[in-house]
């Protein structure tokens, strides 16, 4: 659906001098709130594409279509527009220099897309149309997925291979940031999130996980714990790679809070003809639980927990003190008609479902490789998890390593929230989507939504 308004461009002149220049402002809406919607791409019959940004807006500016009766088709990955008597998805409208038309979508899912985290142009279309002209960028394109802890009264994020404007290589042994406990002061959008980035002297993120050997270095199991003094420790397990994509070393590092970057702690394994294989190790995402006598430890997994250690510096370090655990290999869909496999993901207890939560990427969906998310439920953290439930999907797309955040909310909401990267690799899509692909995406998930439990 596609409403008309005569509010012109705040900013632009509206006068009949260089009014052809001026550009429309298309708004996208989620028809059931009014929240703009991101990530919702818009394209003509002669195949110009435009994209929502975090506000939800493009900024129309094609002169050959101004005033001109227009169709546009409408992909919104899980938000969409009735489909008409073809078949096709889209809305005509026409667009007026300095005018405002806006566009109603329906999700389909329970997932509400809140914005991009990462990269450049955020508010691009936003700031073409003269809105949000404060928001400062952070001097990066793209970033592979991320990495939390807190750590001393902050969240220390880290992300994987990191593009820049400069050159088509970028920073390839992780960059990080810091933000407060608190850096979103509500969760929908438009979401401007401002990250501290460790930077280099000309104010670009640089690496902050380098370890010694050729190739990228990744770093997981992101997690701060205590030491024997009482101190904390911001701790991690590296890997080394080498094309095309395989790991020759695994090691354990540590932060350096005088350096501000990690350093080698010690290495766990090295390929060889006698060690072809790797060990188990701490790495994914770590997620902290108590057990009924007190004791608490750290549980490693991606999504499911693998390995379990007690929660401390001394036991972190020590392999011979690693206990390894049998994640489950599938999740029953909530109708009981399919099996789940679980490709990544992260899991966490839920203070308002009394229950552990798990987000995780199907292997193999229906829409995409990649690109479809699953909600399911465990009085364990090491399950049985059932009843999944489909989230978040992205047509031809892949969403890949979602991230729980409930340190982002209060303790008790019924707020769920989740990022992963938006990439069209392994997706066989040839097609990027402009300053989305291959970047961090905000979801939230309400788990007072009754469409979530509805299945039988």
């Amino acid at each position: 659906m596609a409403i008309a308004t005569d509010r012109p461009c705040r900013g632009q002149q509206t006068g009949e001098t260089g009014k052809q220049s001026i550009p429309c402002r298309i708004r996208v809406v989620d028809k059931e709130n009014g929240w703009p919607v991101p990530l919702v791409e818009l394209k003509t019959v002669h195949n110009v594409r435009f994209v929502t940004d975090n506000a939800g807006l493009v900024a129309f500016d094609l002169p050959e279509l101004m005033g001109v009766p227009t169709w546009l088709y409408v992909q919104g990955h899980g938000y969409e527009v009735p489909a008409d008597g073809f078949g096709y998805r889209g809305v005509r409208l026409t667009p007026q220099p300095g005018e405002t038309l806006i566009v109603e979508v329906v999700r389909r899912l329970p997932g509400k897309r809140i914005g991009r985290l990462t990269g450049a142009g955020l508010f691009a279309e936003s700031q073409k149309l003269g809105e949000s002209l404060d928001w400062q960028e952070q001097r990066i394109v793209g970033c592979d997925s991320v990495q939390i802890a807190l750590h001393n009264g902050k969240i220390f994020w880290a992300w994987g291979d990191t593009l820049l404007a400069g050159y088509p290589l970028g920073r390839f042994h992780m960059t990080g940031a810091t933000t407060d406990l608190k850096p979103l002061q509500n969760f929908q959008p438009p979401v401007k999130l401002q990250y501290q980035y460790f930077t280099d002297d000309d104010g670009v993120p640089r690496n902050i996980g380098e370890m010694p050997g050729p190739g990228p270095t990744w770093i997981s199991g992101y997690v701060s714990l205590p030491d024997e003094s009482g101190r904390s420790r911001l701790v991690g397990t590296y890997t080394k790679i080498k094309p095309p994509l395989s790991a020759y070393e695994i090691g354990l590092c540590q932060w350096d809070e005088t350096s501000n970057r990690f350093v080698l702690k010690q290495v766990i394994w090295k390929h060889s003809d006698q060690t072809p294989n790797p060990p188990l190790v701490p790495d994914g995402h770590p997620t902290f639980v108590t057990d009924k006598d007190g004791t608490e430890s750290v549980l490693f997994g991606d999504p499911f927990p693998k390995l379990r250690c007690l929660a401390t510096y001394e036991s972190w370090s020590d392999p011979k003190q690693w206990q390894e655990l049998s994640p489950q290999p599938t999740v029953a869909s909530a109708d009981g008609n399919q099996q789940i496999q679980p490709h990544r993901g992260s899991v966490a207890w839920n203070a308002f479902r009394k229950c552990w939560v798990t987000v995780f990427t199907q292997l193999k969906g229906d829409s995409s490789f990649l690109g479809e998310i699953w909600y399911a439920e465990s009085e364990s953290p090491q399950g049985p998890w059932q009843r999944a439930v489909k989230v978040v999907t992205h047509d031809n797309y892949t969403f890949y390593n979602p991230r729980l955040h409930p340190e982002l909310t209060a303790v008790d909401s019924p707020i769920l929230l989740f990022e992963a990267t938006y990439t069209k690799e392994f997706s066989g899509n040839l097609t990027a989507t402009p300053r989305y692909d291959y970047n961090q995406v905000l979801y939230r998930i309400d788990l007072n939504d009754p469409q979530l439990f509805t299945a039988p």
